[in-house]
């Protein structure tokens, strides 16, 4: 049995599923596209191929050998996309919950069958039908639970906007001791630098009380402060538009000192080791390219 624990992102890693890309099926057609950045690469004629993405996730699995750390993956479905393992299920406390995902995207949960045989039952979660919600908006932070949505009653307009206020309500149902937080997140189906797909596109707590924020993918000011009082603002570091565009939020720790970063995010990885962390550098810019990164294509399943 998988004895699941999370409840926060940064504690010693012990156990997580890795998403995979060896066979992502032929180039989307550009009405296919889930998000403006793989518009953008399928239109450029630069949407990334399975090889190169094959080498991107074996360099974060040999990191996680390194470290000792359990590594799942789910069993291959011929061309079908299934590097995002976040977005299809996340773990709070001894909790497996099941996104509610895009229709199309339904039958990544079932490569994971040999996971969830090994999780108790009683502990699986499905959410009602009107209740959306993806692994990249939720953060288990402690006694909160930081919650990216999009509050607007356009939401059905949005390809890009993944979790909605009947999920972050049902969120707070399930676990009534934690405070649950929404962000209203910045959504565009067209513009990518205008686009905060998750919460960790434009957020994400490290260890030390550190954490890096892209101001502009809040829609309300006031819970951008919020999270810049929470952490303190000499402890975050700002990105800059073309820096979230690029992913810099969407990185992974595998405990409150070791960061693993995508080896091109030089400011960043520069300010990291400044603060004291161990940056675990990968390439990961071919992945990028679907707008999502390192905490997108991991679930933790196991935390100290």
């Amino acid at each position: 049995m998988i004895k699941l624990n999370i409840n926060d992102e940064i504690s010693k890693l012990r156990a997580v599923v890795l998403g995979r890309a060896d066979s992502n099926g032929p180039v989307p057609k550009l009405e296919e596209a889930y998000d403006p950045k793989s518009a953008e690469h399928i239109k450029a004629g630069t949407y990334p191929k399975d090889e190169d993405m094959v080498c991107e996730m074996e360099a974060v699995a040999t990191v996680f050998k390194k470290y000792n750390v359990e590594v799942y993956r789910p069993v291959s479905i011929q061309d079908y996309n299934q590097i995002f393992s976040r977005d299809i299920a996340f773990v709070i406390e001894d909790k497996f919950i099941i996104a509610n995902i895009l229709e199309d995207r339904s039958k990544e949960i079932e490569a994971l069958e040999a996971v969830i045989r090994q999780i108790d039952p009683s502990k699986i979660i499905r959410f009602p039908e009107n209740a959306h919600i993806e692994g990249g908006d939720v953060m288990p932070w402690g006694e909160y639970i930081f919650v990216g949505a999009y509050y607007g009653d356009d939401y059905p307009n949005f390809i890009t906007a993944r979790t909605n206020m009947n999920a972050v309500n049902h969120l707070q149902k399930l676990f009534p001791h934690k405070k649950v937080k929404p962000f209203n997140l910045k959504k565009s189906n067209t513009i990518a630098d205008e686009n905060a797909l998750h919460l960790d596109c434009c957020f994400q707590p490290l260890g030390k009380g550190k954490a890096i924020i892209h101001k502009e993918g809040f829609l309300i000011e006031e819970e951008y402060e919020w999270l810049v009082d929470f952490f303190g603002k000499e402890n975050c570091f700002h990105i800059t538009k073309e820096e979230m565009y690029n992913m810099n939020s969407n990185v992974f720790s595998i405990s409150p000192e070791i960061v693993i970063s995508e080896k091109n995010f030089t400011r960043l990885n520069t300010w990291l080791r400044s603060q004291g962390f161990t940056v675990e550098e990968v390439p990961y810019a071919e992945i990028a390219k679907q707008e999502g990164l390192l905490r997108c294509s991991t679930m933790p399943l196991i935390r100290d």
